[in-house]
């Protein structure tokens, strides 16, 4: 027996861009300023999109899981990577400074659970510089306020980005 999938079009409840176009605006230079800081310390851009993609999987972020998969294989980001990246404690395709910057990711995402302990901080610093935790940091904030503004309101159509 098989089944035809069926698309369901899922309703926009705000269209965020309308209403708080100045707050919209401010979340577009947050952005760039994570980016630049990212870019100032030379952050591996496969790195950033993994990242981008982690959080926005613990947030149930269809939309950035849509776009930050496609802008991750447009970079050379292996589907067997993407596919593991849910389990990415369980595999064995990332490497030391990837699984830190993850775990990190998971415990800032988390934070209201776990307050992001000091292994996890212990564990991106052995990887990482001072700057390059900030960066990173900047990042998973980032991504995190627009998963928030994703998932709550459903501004954008999954599928809808373009690379």
């Amino acid at each position: 027996m098989t089944t035809q999938a069926t698309t369901q079009p899922i309703p926009v409840r705000l269209d965020v861009d309308s209403h708080a176009a100045i707050f919209m605006r401010a979340m577009a230079h947050l952005d760039n300023a994570a980016t630049k800081e990212l870019d100032r310390v030379d952050f591996e851009h496969r790195l950033r999109e993994l990242v981008r993609i982690r959080a926005s999987q613990i947030n149930g972020c269809a939309y950035c899981i849509d776009m930050h998969t496609k802008d991750a294989r447009a970079i050379g980001e292996t589907e067997q990577r993407l596919y593991g990246l849910t389990a990415w404690s369980e595999t064995p395709y990332f490497s030391d400074r990837e699984r830190a910057a993850l775990a990190f990711t998971e415990s800032v995402t988390l934070l209201a659970s776990d307050h992001v302990p000091a292994a996890a901080y212990e564990a991106v610093a052995a990887h990482f510089s001072p700057d390059e935790i900030a960066a990173l940091l900047s990042l998973i904030v980032a991504i995190n306020a627009w998963n928030a503004i994703g998932v709550s309101t459903r501004a954008w159509e999954p599928g809808s980005y373009q690379p």
